[in-house]
């Protein structure tokens, strides 16, 4: 079974106990259908980049979740249920393709702590580094500002 992530953005005033209401519906579909509930989140109340219209308003705030589940591939359609309920603003379904994990890159168990102390070290290019790019650019705008070519 492939492993999903269930995004779900609610009203914001939609109290705890009809989230978790709704939450163990969901879950409870999951476990019918032979699958399995990995994970879940709450990520409290975000701003929307925009407003979503809904019949009783315009909503610019929304409560997220998510639940990571491994279910079948036709699961997407079992929720269309979801469409319908008048607590979510929107919900969305997204499958794991090949999603690299930090140990696929042998990064298990190693410290990040240096990297939030902001040292950060990059291989390959010195992004301060002097470039010789900045003599065509001068005589780019050259080009530019008197409309002529060479």
């Amino acid at each position: 079974m492939p492993l999903y992530d269930c995004m779900l953005l609610l009203k914001p005033k939609v109290v705890k106990e009809a989230q978790k209401d709704l939450v163990k519906r969901i879950a409870t579909h999951v476990f019918r259908r032979n699958g399995v509930l990995m994970d879940m989140r709450s990520f409290g109340n975000v701003y929307l980049g925009y407003g979503i219209k809904k019949l009783d308003g315009r909503y610019y705030q929304g409560t997220l979740l998510q639940m990571t589940m491994m279910v079948t591939p036709n699961f997407n359609k079992e929720l269309q249920y979801l469409n319908k309920e008048d607590r979510l603003l929107r919900w969305l379904l997204v499958k794991y393709r090949g999603t690299p994990y930090l140990s696929d890159f042998g990064l298990r168990g190693m410290d990040f702590s240096e990297l939030s102390k902001g040292n950060w070290r990059f291989s390959g290019r010195d992004f301060d580094a002097d470039d010789n790019d900045d003599e065509d650019d001068e005589e780019d705008d050259e080009e530019y500002e008197t409309g002529e070519t060479n």
